[in-house]
């Protein structure tokens, strides 16, 4: 089987009607590569001999927008998931293509994929305020492969499904988070509340037990669940890789911080 790499870009979308950026993973990849290149190279070369920016004023709206926009992806998505009950939790196949839901699925998941481009302007900041002890491996990581999970995913398989499940409660986790963070650049006193960042990271680390769960359910009790045995393992061998690396955030910024302490 003579099978390359490039073979993914030359079947068609499995999405008949993809929204623009989606038709392919190419613009998801470039997004990629800009962002590397410039948090890495051009962003750090940039600011090299000049002072940190104050950008107080830009954080705070961007959080605020931040807040709005997965608060109403966590809100569409309760209707979807308990009010509308789009999907069957133990086996969450995606939409036939003709179902009435499916241009609000599409569109969610459109605008999900613009949403995890715009987080992306997290490490810039960093960057323009020379805070580069805040770009770790978990951070480029997580944002790196929300951006490009999204874009391939909708490409092979199309929107809503399984998939769901994850933009639903990073939506719920991400509202919290950016309302610590907003909080945070009004009233500089909330960063010292330590016990309040505990729980964020905690939230991190129980999303993706929960996503782990669905996915070893669903291979284990509904094996003839018709999505994407290669989707469902992808989305077990990630949740996996963030609780590690999440858990391990966690242990080294709050047990052993603290144990050092005492």
């Amino acid at each position: 089987m003579n099978f390359t790499l490039f073979e993914i870009f030359r079947k068609l979308p499995a999405d008949p009607v993809p929204p623009p950026m989606l038709r392919t993973p190419l613009p998801a990849i470039v997004i990629i590569l800009g962002y590397l290149l410039l948090i890495f190279k051009v962003g750090p070369d940039f600011m090299r001999f000049r002072k940190p920016f104050n950008i107080r004023k830009t954080m705070l709206i961007y959080n605020f927008c931040q807040v709005l926009m997965n608060s109403a992806f966590f809100v569409m998505g309760t209707r979807f998931f308990f009010i509308w009950k789009l999907y069957d939790l133990r086996c969450m196949e995606s939409l036939p293509w003709d179902h009435p839901y499916k241009d609000t699925d599409r569109w969610l998941t459109y605008l999900f994929f613009i949403n995890k481009v715009i987080d992306l302007m997290d490490t810039v900041f960093f960057v323009l305020r020379k805070s580069s002890k805040q770009i770790t491996v978990l951070h480029v990581y997580h944002h790196v492969l929300m951006v490009l999970a999204v874009s391939f995913v909708y490409y092979s398989y199309g929107p809503g499904g399984q998939y769901n499940l994850m933009g639903y409660l990073n939506s719920f986790v991400h509202a919290v988070m950016y309302a610590y963070y907003f909080a945070s650049a009004w009233y500089p006193n909330v960063k010292n509340t330590f016990w309040l960042k505990q729980y964020i990271t905690k939230l991190q680390i129980i999303q993706f037990v929960i996503l782990l769960t669905q996915s070893v359910l669903t291979l284990w009790l509904h094996p003839g669940c018709r999505v994407p045995k290669f989707q469902q393992f992808l989305q077990l061998g990630v949740s996996l890789s963030m609780i590690v690396m999440f858990g391990n955030f966690y242990y080294q910024t709050y047990v052993k911080a603290k144990s050092k302490q005492q």
